[in-house]
């Protein structure tokens, strides 16, 4: 059990609890249940249901109380479509903005990437790949746009989990970040720009594939090992 004491504290253990897979899909949310778990309040519970709904984390049905929410393969599609228009807009302004220990921090993750890539170690490259948007998202200083993203990642991460397992995919996704961070040392927005919407169509591309393949029998097993990538 985790002790959260405000509202914010609740929310955001309960959603990292959903995000990590603690609680799968169309499963029942108890308010009882968590407050115990979390060691708190039932009504810090409602309040936190209240924002995770908000977020497209949670639905609330008339006498049945929450869920988690499902996302179907296309509404995840979608989901990743709008991402990509945020994730070009914040790398553009990343190129704007970063100072020369932002890029060495876009280095340093991008060398660790490398070497997971070279390792075969998907679950550290995912991580890492995470990370790299993450300090992006920092360098770039849009309220906005990161509070959207962090929104829509938290929707379709068991989605995004799937697709560096299709063979060659974290090799081409290196590939792609190596331009991104490259636009962004040479401080160049439109290359930015283009360079993140460019890796973000071959995200939609693989993520696609890896929906199609676990709607068939043979790929059910690779769809189920879930890594991430994004």
């Amino acid at each position: 059990m985790v002790a959260v004491k405000q509202k914010t504290d609740v929310a955001a253990a309960l959603r990292e609890a959903i995000i990590g897979g603690h609680f799968m899909p169309n499963e029942r949310l108890i308010e009882a249940d968590l407050a115990a778990r979390f060691r708190t309040t039932r009504a810090q519970i409602r309040n936190a249901l209240g924002t995770l709904e908000g977020e497209g984390l949670v639905v609330s049905e008339p006498n049945r109380g929450a869920r988690v929410r499902l996302v179907t393969g296309a509404e995840a599609v979608e989901i990743t479509e709008a991402r990509a228009a945020l994730e070009a807009l914040v790398a553009a302004k990343a190129a704007e903005r970063a100072s020369t220990e932002d890029i060495a921090r876009l280095e340093d993750v991008l060398a660790r990437m490398r070497t997971a890539c070279a390792a075969g170690d998907l679950i550290g490259f995912s991580g890492l790949n995470g990370e790299l948007h993450v300090e992006i998202r920092r360098i770039a200083r849009h309220a906005t746009a990161s509070k959207l993203l962090v929104m829509l990642n938290s929707q379709v991460v068991r989605f995004q989990f799937r697709a560096i397992l299709i063979p060659g995919r974290a090799a081409k996704s290196l590939a792609e970040h190596e331009a991104i961070v490259d636009a962004i040392r040479s401080h160049d927005p439109g290359r930015a720009r283009t360079a993140m919407a460019g890796h973000l169509a071959q995200v939609v591309d693989a993520l696609r594939r890896a929906i199609v393949a676990q709607e068939t029998p043979r790929g059910m097993g690779a769809a189920d090992a879930a890594l991430r990538m994004g």
